[in-house]
Parts: C-alpha cells; structure tokens; sequence
C-alpha cells in the first residue's frame, strides 16, 4: 500500500511540472495580440511591392500583426518621420527620394541599404536605335512626342522633368503608374513601336523584354543608386526585435526580380513572398538573428 501511495505522489509531481512547464511554453509564445502591430509604408513600384511584402512575412512569423500602407512618395517619407510608419524599406537613395530625405532626416534613423545596384533613368526598347537622352528631339515624332511616367511626384518623375529642361527636350511627360507603364512598354514591344518610359532596376521588365537605358552624359538621374531602409526615432527601444530584422535586412536584385516575376506571372504578392521566404530560410535566419 505504502509503495502505491509513493507512486501516486511521484505521477502527481510529474503531471505537476509538465504543467508548469507548459504554462511557462505559453507564457514565452506570444500572440500576435501580445506582439503588437507593425507598421510599414511603400510606394507602389513593383520592387518595393516585393520587398515589402518579404519583411512582411518574416515579421508575421515572428508572431507580430503587420500592417503594409500604398502611399505616394512624400507622404512616405512624413509618414516614418512622425512615426506613423515603423520602418519603409523602399528608400531610394542617393538621387531619387534626396529630396525628401533632406526633409526629415534628422527625424528617422537611416539603416543603410538593403539592397546595392539600383538605377534609374529612361529606358527604351533595343529596337530603337538612338543610344542617348540628347537624341531624344530628333525622333521626337517617333515617340509621339511624349515620355510614359510612372505616379505624379515619383523621385524619378521629378528627375524626368529636370532632365527635359536641361536637356531641352521637346516632349511632355505623361503621368501614369507603374502599371501603366509597364502595360504601355508592352503594346510598344508588341508592335515594334517606339517607347520612351521612366525605367529603374531592379524591374521584371527588364527580364521580359529587351531594353537599354539612354545614355545620360548631364549626370540627371545620377549614377548607381542603394535602396535603403528608414526607420522612425525610437524603433530600437520600442520594438527591439523588429528594428533588428529591419536593421539585418539585406538582399541583392536577384533575388528582388524572382518575387517580382512571380507576382508577375500570376501569384499573390503575398504569395510570391512567402514562396521566396520559404526557399531562403538561411538567409531569412540572418535577418531574424535565429
């Protein structure tokens, strides 16, 4: 009877500890709730769609709410300056959003890039057989006289128009989307028509059609550009493990162009993103510290 009584006690500590110990497992595992939400700003180019949405992923698999918000350029960049934004990772540096930058830099925290090799500059297909921006009025007709922009107040729109007047081109420029461009580029290649559009790397486009920058020997869209990511004042004593993934994140145009070809052909972005996180855990593992 003793001996029954020991074991009864002895099971009664075990189940006692398992307890204990589950309890302390779900005290250690927080909720999405307990995390708190994530705020992210982008502009809606193509490649800050993708990046966007991977940080986004990585963040929600850490267990935080994320929360992605399409704004246009400025209000981008007031947005992560009066701490309505936690970070962006769509900062175009140093030519394309300087001016905005110059703006609120000392109100964010600059993280440096997350990714190297980026450009801008107008972009045309290979059929079209001038080489530079200062051909440009000579076959103005060709181009029907106008240049296909992306969203009105886009870095690279206001470095279109600085390239009109110094280079005294006599074509205007049409505000579109991004979208828009890309549908005009792609009736262009179709029928072999001339197109003149505002172009930047990294682009799927670039992978589905045939294209080349004009030469720029006025220096107008700069030279190679960075994506940077900023974050608000304040992110690194707040939310300690989301300025951390932010601060490591770091990826190159390769990898950028693969989510974008495949929200391209057809996937989710959100989709694509989590396909690209999936095949590139060691990476991923870099940014979370794991």
């Amino acid at each position: 009877m003793k001996k029954l009584f020991r074991l009864a006690a002895l099971l009664a500590t075990v189940i006692l500890m398992l307890g204990l110990g589950l309890a302390g497992c779900g005290q250690q595992a927080k909720s999405p709730e307990e995390k708190g939400t994530v705020e992210l700003g982008y502009v809606q180019w193509d490649s800050e769609i993708a990046s966007t949405n991977v940080v986004k992923k990585v963040l929600e698999d850490l267990g935080y709410e994320v929360k992605m918000t399409a704004v246009d350029a400025s209000p981008m960049w007031l947005g992560v300056s009066e701490g309505n934004f936690d970070g962006i990772v769509a900062a175009w540096l140093p030519a394309t959003h300087k001016d905005y930058y110059e703006k609120v830099k000392d109100k964010v925290e600059n993280l440096g890039p997350n990714l190297n090799g980026a450009k801008i500059g107008l972009v045309v297909p290979q059929y079209v057989t001038i080489n530079s921006i200062e051909e440009l009025n000579s076959v103005k007709d060709k181009f029907k006289g106008g240049i296909t922009g992306i969203e009105p107040g886009a870095g690279i729109m206001k470095a279109t128009e600085t390239a009109i007047k110094d280079y005294g081109l006599d074509l205007k420029l049409q505000s579109s989307s991004s979208a828009g461009m890309a549908a005009g580029l792609k009736k262009a290649a179709d029928n072999k028509d001339w197109i003149v559009v505002t172009g930047w790397t990294p682009h799927w486009k670039f992978a589905k059609w045939d294209l080349k920058y004009l030469e720029d020997p006025k220096g107008v869209y700069g030279g190679e550009e960075h994506i940077a990511t900023i974050v608000r004042k304040g992110l690194k004593e707040d939310k300690p493990e989301v300025y951390k993934v932010l601060d490591n994140f770091q990826w190159e145009p390769a990898d950028m162009e693969k989510v974008m070809l495949e929200i391209q052909n057809g996937a989710k972005p959100e989709e694509a993103a989590a396909k690209w996180v999936k095949e590139n855990t060691e990476r991923v593992n870099k940014w979370t510290g794991k």
